[in-house]
C-alpha cells in the first residue's frame, strides 16, 4: 500500500472514529510502512510516532505464552503438567480442580477458572504470589478441560509459573525470555519505563460524545502477565513477523525451534456450533479478546490480522499436526480463534470504550492499547 494512501486512510479512520491518536505499521512486500495521526493526550498532547508507547492490553498474553513455550522448548516446563507441580501453593475452591488443572488448560482457556479476581496485590515483587493466595476466592465455572472460557486469572497464574521457574519475576523474566533476544527495545511493564519516552494514554467518551482522559494507565502488577505490558507499533510489528518465521530473531538467534514456533498457532480446541478454534498458545493467549493477534496461511502465504473492536470473525481449521486433539466445547464463548487473512499490520490507538463493563466489578477500559498481528 503506497505511504500517501495508508496515511489517508488512518487519518480518515480516526477522524470518523474519534480517536485522539493511532500509529499503524504494514509490513507488505518485504516493506515496513507506517502512519500516525494524532496525539498521545488531549490534555498534554504530543504527536504520535512509531515510537510512541501504548499500554497492549491482552496482546500481552502472547508474550507470556511465547515465554511458556521457549520454557517448554527448553525442558524445563511440561505442557500436560499439572500446575501445582510448578506452583505447589496453589489452592482453589476445588481441591480436584485445582490437582486436575494443567498448563495446557491455562494457554487455552480451558482451566475451568473464573475470568478473574478484582483485586490490587500491590506493586512489590511478591504481586503475583499474592494474587494465587486469593485464588480460593475464584469462581469455577467448569472441570477443567471442559469448556473453553476467557480467563484473566489463569494467565496471572501462567505469570506465576514462568517466575516459579526461573527464579526471577515475571517482568525480568519476560525481558530475558523475549524482549532482549527480538530487541524489542520499546516494550516494557513499569510507568518508570513508560514515563521516559513518549507514550499515549486512552481517553473515555462522556454522556454527549466529549473526550477526556483516563486516569488509570494500567491495571495493578498481578494483571501483568495478561494485559499489562506497553510497547511501540514498531516493536509489534517486529513481534508479529517473529510469530510468522521460523523462530530466529532479526541478529539470526534461534529464539523458539520453528516447529514450536508454528504449533502456538494450531489448533487445541474447538468451540461446539462454531467454525472457531482455541490455538495452543500464541493466538489463544489474546485472540479471546477485541485486541487480538490472529494468524492463518492462506494460498500459501501465512498472514496475519487484527479483528479492531470486534471478536475474531472467520474460522480456521484443525491442524493433524497439533501437539493435543482438538476437544469440543461450550457454545459460550466463540472469541478465540485463527482469524482472517489481510496482509500484516499493527494499529495503536489512544481510546477507550465506556461501553466494555462486567459483572465481575468496576467498568474496564478496551483502549489505550496496540492490537497486533
Amino acid at each position: 500500500m503506497p505511504h500517501d494512501t495508508l496515511s489517508d486512510f488512518v487519518e480518515a479512520s480516526a477522524a470518523h472514529f474519534g480517536i485522539p491518536g493511532v500509529a499503524v505499521a504494514v509490513w507488505a512486500d518485504g516493506q515496513e510502512g507506517y502512519a500516525c495521526h494524532g496525539v498521545t493526550s488531549i490534555d498534554n498532547p504530543l504527536p504520535i510516532d512509531k515510537d510512541t508507547v501504548y499500554v497492549l492490553g491482552s496482546v500481552t498474553k502472547t508474550f507470556t505464552a511465547t515465554a511458556l513455550t521457549r520454557l517448554v522448548a527448553d525442558g524445563r516446563v511440561e505442557l500436560d503438567a499439572p500446575v501445582l507441580r510448578y506452583v505447589p501453593e496453589l489452592r482453589l475452591a476445588d481441591e480436584r480442580a485445582a490437582a486436575e488443572i494443567t498448563v495446557l488448560n491455562l494457554l487455552n482457556h480451558t482451566s475451568g477458572l473464573g475470568w478473574d479476581l478484582m483485586v490490587d496485590t500491590g506493586e512489590g515483587d511478591d504481586a503475583l504470589a499474592s494474587f494465587v493466595a486469593h485464588l480460593a476466592e475464584l469462581e469455577l465455572i467448569a472441570p477443567p478441560g471442559e469448556r473453553a472460557s476467557y480467563s484473566q486469572a489463569g494467565y496471572s497464574l501462567l505469570g506465576r509459573i514462568v517466575e516459579m521457574i526461573t527464579g526471577t519475576t515475571y517482568e525480568r523474566a519476560i525481558a530475558s525470555l523475549v524482549l532482549e533476544p527480538l530487541g524489542l527495545s520499546h516494550s516494557f511493564f513499569t510507568p518508570e519505563d513508560a514515563m521516559t519516552r513518549r507514550f499515549a494514554v486512552g481517553h473515555n467518551p462522556g454522556d454527549d460524545g466529549t473526550l477526556s482522559v483516563a486516569r488509570l494507565w494500567r491495571g495493578p502488577r498481578c494483571r501483568n502477565p495478561g494485559g499489562g505490558m506497553a510497547s511501540s507499533v514498531g516493536d509489534q510489528l517486529r513481534w508479529a513477523r517473529f510469530h510468522l518465521g521460523d523462530g530466529r530473531a532479526k541478529s539470526d538467534t534461534q529464539v523458539l525451534p520453528a516447529e514450536m514456533l508454528h504449533r502456538m498457532k494450531e489448533p487445541t480446541v474447538a468451540l461446539r456450533g462454531s467454525t472457531r478454534w482455541v490455538t495452543l498458545s500464541a493466538s489463544a493467549g489474546s485472540c479471546a479478546t477485541s485486541t487480538a493477534c490472529a494468524l492463518s496461511d492462506t494460498a500459501g502465504r501465512r498472514m496475519a490480522s487484527s479483528p479492531s473492536s470486534s471478536p475474531c470473525r472467520n474460522g480456521g481449521s484443525p491442524s493433524s499436526r497439533s501437539p493435543i486433539p482438538a476437544r469440543t466445547v461450550s457454545p459460550s464463548t466463540k472469541r478465540s480463534c485463527v482469524g482472517p487473512s489481510r496482509p500484516i499490520w499493527t494499529s495503536s490507538t489512544g481510546i477507550r470504550s465506556r461501553s466494555r463493563t462486567t459483572r465481575r466489578g468496576p467498568a474496564r477500559s478496551s483502549g489505550g492499547t496496540t492490537s497486533t498481528s
